[in-house]
């Protein structure tokens, strides 16, 4: 067999011993269906921010903080009482901590060598609606 004339015929022919494209078939596309919504798509820098946010929301020990802090008795927790329930070292728990700040979740508030941290008053809530104003 001649490989050189055998090739998918739906692809492509061979025409005088020169390949060449074989013609597609010519579709009509309802105008109606592709109609933008109308509604703006979130922008590059929205996005980038509200995946931060998902992000730092996405690690059990950054949501098993959040509960800590959120459940204290003052709305604050000290770095220093945070590392024993996650099992963790202090600098894993900084680290975790540092994130929710950049997030926008927690707020730090340092006093003498130890750091506390609180609740971002309305984080929960704007987090909660990040996914339903997509």
């Amino acid at each position: 067999m001649n490989t050189t004339s055998y090739i998918d015929r739906c692809q492509s022919k061979v025409h005088n011993g020169l390949m060449t494209a074989a013609q597609t078939l010519q579709t009509s596309v309802d105008d109606s269906c592709c109609l933008p919504s109308g509604q703006p798509a979130l922008s590059a820098e929205d996005a980038q921010q509200r995946a931060a946010l998902l992000k730092a929301l996405a690690d059990p020990n950054r949501l098993r903080l959040l509960s800590i802090v959120k459940a204290g008795e003052s709305g604050e927790a000290c770095v220093c009482d945070l590392t024993e329930p996650l099992n963790l070292g202090q600098p894993t728990v900084s680290h975790h901590l540092k994130i929710l700040v950049e997030a926008g979740l927690l707020r730090r508030e340092k006093r003498g060598t130890w750091a506390y941290y609180s609740m971002v008053p309305g984080a929960l809530d704007r987090a909660a609606g990040l996914l339903t104003s997509l």
